[in-house]
């Protein structure tokens, strides 16, 4: 909501692909509290926000879903953010909202990013169809790699000059800082291979509505894993293409993973493979083939898969794969979320700040945490039935 950053965006480099016009700031932002983002702000520019969707989505010739892209550890991204996801949901019931969260890491600069985060995801887990967790600190962690790999000559790297990467270079000295551009720019790549489908042909296409149809069984469980490779800045990096198969087993490795998390030792409720590039089905069903023992899948949906194949590559590259698992290794995350919130919350430290915004009560903090609590339980109950053995159902036999 701060003017000042988004008329930075406007005369910087990306100033042609923002409509000026749909643009919505305030003089200040949200001061790093949640209730004014959602309370204040949320009823103030409510019309707006409407307004400027309305006319948005007039121009649509097939509306397949909303994206929300936000941070939770601030005041705007979690309570505009996430009011905003109820008046997509009031407004248009019909359309999927796809949320990207970018969760704090332990060492953010946001002191109560615990109370914005925790009070975001009681609206996440009420409003939103899909989520897609991201870890700061994860993003962190592979542009380091990245920029391990490029420094050691390993696998005969070639940086292009005034890439992502050259441009962070200071970042890196400075450990302090963070590489925001290039961090970003993984998200977007997600972004990019989640949308693929909608923007070019392939032979197995996937519509965005179909990713949350087939990877959440349950309401509240619709938080998704993202694995991506390659993962080297895509444009920024030439670096010799993995095979085929090796691109499947990193998909795999938690290395490639933007939330960290164990999924080989946690339990699969779904997975989806979003393919691009010049790659057969008989490579994709040969790889979950290959894939699959390592696994485990909850014993009613064994064969929870779900593949798309997009024709068209990302620039510079052979081939590409998403990877999207419903898993209940974002379990761990959740819960140093809530021990987080708990430290403060005991104190009542800096609880005062929110509860002078009118609308805003203590009894949301206790919901919110209660929220989260009931989430975390229904992962506890599937995590248990994780040494069940796999029922064979027998198939229908049809006499012939």
């Amino acid at each position: 909501m701060e003017e000042g950053v988004v008329n930075e965006i406007l005369q910087g480099p990306l100033r042609d692909v923002f409509d000026s016009k749909q643009l919505i700031t305030d003089i200040s932002g949200s001061g790093n509290n949640w209730a004014v983002g959602h309370k204040v702000f949320g009823s103030l520019y409510q019309e707006q926000i409407l307004e400027k969707l309305r006319k948005s989505a007039e121009h649509c010739d097939c509306l397949q879903c909303f994206f929300i892209i936000h941070s939770m550890g601030g005041g705007t991204g979690s309570g505009l953010g996430t009011f905003l996801l109820k008046v997509l949901e009031d407004e248009f019931p019909e359309v999927h909202r796809f949320v990207t969260s970018i969760y704090p890491s332990a060492e953010d600069d946001v002191i109560t990013s615990p109370y914005n985060s925790i009070l975001a995801m009681k609206e996440l887990n009420e409003h939103a169809d899909c989520v897609l967790p991201i870890d700061n600190q994860s993003l962190f962690d592979i542009i380091s790699k990245i920029d391990l790999m490029v420094n050691s000559g390993k696998l005969g790297t070639i940086v292009k000059p005034k890439s992502l990467i050259t441009s962070n270079a200071e970042a890196f000295k400075k450990r302090h800082k963070k590489p925001f551009d290039a961090m970003n720019n993984i998200v977007a790549n997600l972004l990019l291979n989640l949308t693929s489908s909608a923007r070019f042909e392939g032979s197995l296409n996937m519509d965005l509505n179909e990713i949350s149809m087939n990877l959440v069984p349950f309401p509240q469980l619709h938080y998704l894993v993202s694995s991506l490779t390659p993962l080297y800045t895509l444009a920024d990096v030439n670096i010799p293409p993995r095979r085929l198969d090796q691109m499947f087993s990193d998909a795999f490795s938690k290395d490639h993973q933007l939330i960290r998390g164990d999924p080989k030792h946690s339990l699969y409720l779904a997975c989806a493979l979003m393919v691009r590039g010049n790659v057969q089905i008989s490579d994709l069903r040969r790889n979950i083939e290959r894939l699959k023992p390592a696994l485990q899948f909850v014993s009613w949906n064994q064969e929870g898969w779900k593949t798309s194949l997009c024709s068209v590559p990302p620039v510079g590259h052979s081939h590409s794969l998403l990877a999207l698992a419903n898993n209940t290794c974002v379990k761990p995350t959740f819960i140093e979320l809530r021990e987080r919130f708990m430290r403060l919350y005991k104190k009542k430290a800096h609880l005062h700040h929110y509860l002078q915004v009118e609308g805003m009560e203590e009894s949301c903090f206790r919901e919110a945490v209660s929220s989260l609590s009931a989430l975390i339980q229904e992962y506890n109950q599937l995590d248990a039935t994780k040494s069940m053995p796999v029922q064979d159902i027998p198939r229908l036999s049809i006499a012939v």
